[in-house]
């Protein structure tokens, strides 16, 4: 769970089946939906199908956080699945959200 403090976020999903949770409630929503989490509120999501792509939009500060801590993929397609974050990647991730104005109050979703 985390919360945007200068930014809404926008979920479309292309494909596949996605959960999200935003505030108390929980929403699905498959290809062709659209989710707003207005900045503000925490949230988060998961991907519940095999497989999902979806469209996310925002403005602001986010997308320099993408590009600040993001890293080129190393081949064409999905990564491999990695488990749960190293301390240290987990503090990395931390220090990032905090420099542009994201929150991490919560776990993911189980």
């Amino acid at each position: 769970m985390h919360i945007h403090h200068d930014e809404d976020e926008i979920f479309h999903v292309l494909e596949g089946e996605v959960r999200y949770r935003v505030g108390d409630q929980e929403h699905r929503a498959s290809a062709g939906e659209t989710l707003l989490t207005p900045k503000g509120i925490p949230h988060t999501y998961r991907v519940e199908s095999a497989e999902a792509r979806m469209l996310t939009i925002t403005r602001g500060e986010f997308e320099t956080f993408i590009r600040a801590f993001g890293r080129p993929a190393e081949r064409q397609g999905l990564p491999d699945p990695s488990g749960p974050p190293t301390p240290e990647q987990a503090e990395a991730l931390a220090r990032a959200c905090r420099q542009f104005g994201i929150e991490l109050v919560g776990p993911p979703l189980s």
